[in-house]
């Protein structure tokens, strides 16, 4: 599972919908106009051009609920009116790699560009399932810590810890010592029920430098699992539910993303995000290798590079730009809530596909065995 994905499937779809049918409509309006007048005979290339690209479409797979917004108004909807190219969007399964396997393996390509998590890339490059990308121009604005041969990270999110202020005052836990520290700073806590992030936050809790968390020393952040567990209320398995946990009060303390806890703040929970330690995981775009539509997917893709772009992606969702010049048209509180924060990324970890590659099937049975035990 792409880690910070919304639970909600398809919000926001019906209307985008309508909206790219509208626009279509419009386009041919023009162009039939513009036929009329012999636009054609001034300017053949420019109208032979527009006429192909009516007639082309991208399907472009993303993640649903609040992504759709941010994705339509910064993406879709102005590539369209750059291009004439029609984006039509579709939600699937949350990590989709085996349908991106099943792409490539029988070339029936259903989905054009496709969303994924760095950890779902992992797996389908593994397997030599991805386009390589042309990372000229605007493309390698991208820090290298986000770049991958064959992903494109379009923004990034973070876990953090989530704190009442109201019960917390002036002084806040700020690290995942504090977090542990239940004399400190009682009150009731909940974690994620999934190993990744839980066992990262384990090891800071532990003292283990952000540098040093990988590769996992599992039987150290078991031992710190330990510690802890009796002072977990709620272990949560959905961002809907730790979003609800925050809006409702019940915990004082949640280990959670970014996102789904500044949904629950601009609701109005009296809650904030501590930035220290947190552990940020990025999405980006893909193509299915051997996309007869690869080479259109690949401008599609540049396209979403652009600084000003993303800037306006993230003023409709609180993940981060990945280029780094989108901060400067990103306003300072704005950018006060977005991981990406060059304020912040110093102290945060990176997860990486690569950090849990040879640990994955093993810290996940381990942590399912854990944490069915009785504390």
């Amino acid at each position: 599972m792409n880690q910070h994905y919304d639970d909600k499937a398809g919000a926001g779809s019906a209307a985008t919908d309508e909206q790219d049918a509208m626009q279509d409509v419009g386009r041919r309006q023009v162009l039939k106009s513009a036929l009329g007048l012999g636009a054609v005979a001034i300017a053949p290339a420019i109208w032979t051009s527009k006429a192909q690209a009516q007639t082309r479409t991208l399907v472009v797979r993303d993640p649903a609920g609040p992504y759709v917004k941010a994705m339509t108004e910064a993406f879709y909807l102005p590539f369209e009116k750059a291009t004439g190219v029609k984006i039509d969007r579709v939600t699937a399964d949350h990590e989709p790699t085996s349908q991106f396997k099943a792409m490539v393996e029988t070339k029936n390509y259903f989905w054009d560009v496709v969303s994924l998590s760095m950890g779902a890339y992992g797996v389908v490059d593994s397997q030599g399932l991805v386009e390589p990308l042309d990372w000229s121009g605007e493309m390698n604005e991208i820090p290298k810590q986000y770049q991958r041969p064959g992903l494109f990270a379009y923004d990034v999110a973070a876990t953090t810890i989530v704190y009442n202020i109201e019960r917390y005052g002036d002084k806040p836990p700020q690290s995942w010592a504090d977090f542990w520290d239940v004399d400190r700073f009682k009150g009731r806590r909940a974690m994620r029920r999934h190993p990744f992030d839980t066992i990262e936050e384990a090891l800071l809790a532990d003292g283990v430098p952000l540098a040093n968390v990988y590769p996992l020393d599992l039987p150290r952040a078991f031992r710190k699992l330990d510690q802890i567990k009796p002072h977990v209320a709620v272990w949560w398995t959905g961002g809907a539910q730790a979003s609800q946990l925050i809006k409702s009060g019940e915990v004082d303390l949640i280990a959670t993303w970014n996102g789904r806890a500044q949904a629950a703040i601009d609701d109005g929970a009296k809650y904030r995000l501590a930035w220290n330690q947190g552990i940020a995981v990025v999405d980006g775009l893909s193509i299915p290798k051997g996309s007869p539509k690869a080479a259109l997917a690949k401008e599609f893709i540049k396209f979403c590079a652009n600084a000003e772009r993303q800037a306006v992606f993230s003023s409709y969702i609180s993940y981060g730009p990945t280029n780094p010049n989108a901060f400067k048209y990103i306003s300072a509180d704005r950018a006060a809530i977005l991981p990406s924060n060059p304020k912040y990324m110093p102290n945060l970890i990176l997860q990486t596909p690569e950090a849990w590659a040879a640990q994955k099937d093993k810290a996940t049975e381990m942590f399912d065995t854990w944490v069915t035990t009785k504390a």
